[in-house]
């Protein structure tokens, strides 16, 4: 078994290793813990009725505990028949619709289906975190051993910018019937071929990028900001024609987002069918981020906390914003600043839209190339994890997702 795992090639016998140990880590502390709180007397009538609808996914806990409040309305997606009158608009579809897929492959399971799904997506997370580390992170002294030593052919610096990758608070929802994998493993590889200047390939991408969530399509704008760094950020004619004649796939990413605008028109007749769904069934209105931060910080407990937490995100991103560039700055402050644009009911989620700020773990590879701060950051990380796993499952679900 050991020759066999050796012939695979690297760095996937690193992140197999990552993959796997996670899963039954997660599931073996998820079962633990739904084991002690079942009984709990706080529940609340709303995440009652989410256990009975976890229960009829699956009987196994270990795998219905992937299952939460939005992964029941994406499974619904994935079922609606595309020749009857479509009325949830509240989601954009390429996630529902790779499970729609896939599911015939499943005998049907359209549930099984988004697990495996975001599964199969958090691989390539991994496999895009580590490509990029590479191409960010690797200098001569994080080479360190030498190529006939190393006999994995791993990257420290690549390493550890997926270790801290897997560490983010809220990572464990990489593992659920969500959309947090697939979205985070197209944006990694849209700035991994801008980075290799595969313009055409981070355009196709970014097509589907737009198509999984609807921050998506604002990352032309920090990968326009790679395409003006490879250009020396000059702004004379030739340079902007230079420009567009090689950043023209970015258009692609408005495209997607515009391809699921008329989805809505043919289905509902209405081009902004989101956005309206988005403003009855939660009331999701655009405002002030910087208002609803404040907001935020000034209100109840469970809120202050949230924010404080998005406040501490933007804090690493600038102490690190030197190293990072402008292109990796500017998504990390957008990915936490247009989720506050929706208003006061972005407060619920929060802390699971903040897993996309994955800058914030670049920054703390960084800063954890000494080995002694790399493990006391990572312990100090995987506590913080662990604790919000806990919460996650103790009839808490709101206060993440």
């Amino acid at each position: 078994m050991r020759r066999l795992f050796a012939r695979v090639p690297a760095p996937w016998p690193y992140l197999l290793t990552v993959f796997v140990g996670t899963k039954i880590v997660l599931s073996l502390v998820g079962v633990l813990a739904l084991a002690a709180l079942d009984a709990s007397y706080w529940a609340s009538p709303d995440d009652v009725l989410m256990r009975q609808q976890q229960r009829d996914v699956s009987p196994h806990r270990w795998l219905s505990l992937w299952f939460v409040w939005d992964s029941f309305l994406y499974d619904r997606l994935a079922r609606l028949p595309l020749d009857e009158p479509w009325r949830d608009f509240g989601f954009p579809l390429l996630y529902p619709f790779l499970a729609r897929l896939l599911a015939p492959l499943l005998g049907g399971d359209t549930a099984l289906a988004l697990l495996v799904v975001a599964n199969a997506a958090f691989i390539g997370v991994l496999y895009y975190a580590y490509r990029l580390g590479e191409r960010l992170l690797t200098t001569a002294t994080d080479r360190g051993t030498p190529a006939g030593r190393d006999t994995t052919g791993l990257d420290r610096a690549a390493r550890r910018f997926v270790r801290y990758l897997v560490l983010l608070p809220t990572a464990f929802l990489f593992h659920a019937a969500l959309t947090e994998s697939l979205f985070l493993c197209l944006t990694l590889a849209t700035f991994y071929y801008a980075e290799k200047r595969r313009w055409l390939l981070v355009g196709v991408v970014g097509f589907f990028l737009a198509l999984s969530r609807s921050v998506g399509f604002f990352v032309a704008v920090p990968l326009a900001l790679v395409l003006l760094g490879q250009g020396g950020y000059r702004l004379a004619p030739r340079a902007l024609w230079g420009y567009l004649r090689t950043g023209w796939p970015l258009l692609l990413l408005p495209a997607g987002w515009l391809t699921f605008m008329a989805f809505c028109r043919w289905r509902g007749g209405d081009w902004f069918a989101y956005k309206h769904a988005q403003e009855q069934g939660w009331g999701v209105r655009v405002q002030n981020p910087l208002g609803v931060l404040w907001g935020g910080l000034t209100g109840a407990a469970p809120d202050a906390i949230r924010v404080w937490i998005a406040v501490g995100v933007l804090a690493v991103l600038v102490a690190g914003a030197r190293r990072l560039g402008p292109p990796y700055l500017v998504y990390g402050v957008m990915m936490v600043l247009v989720p506050l644009s929706m208003g006061p009911p972005v407060y619920r989620s929060l802390l699971r839209y903040l897993l996309a700020v994955f800058p914030v773990a670049l920054v703390l590879a960084r800063w954890a190339r000494r080995p002694a701060v790399d493990l006391w950051l990572a312990a100090a990380l995987a506590l913080l994890q662990g604790a919000l796993f806990v919460v996650w499952l103790a009839y808490w679900t709101g206060f993440i997702v």
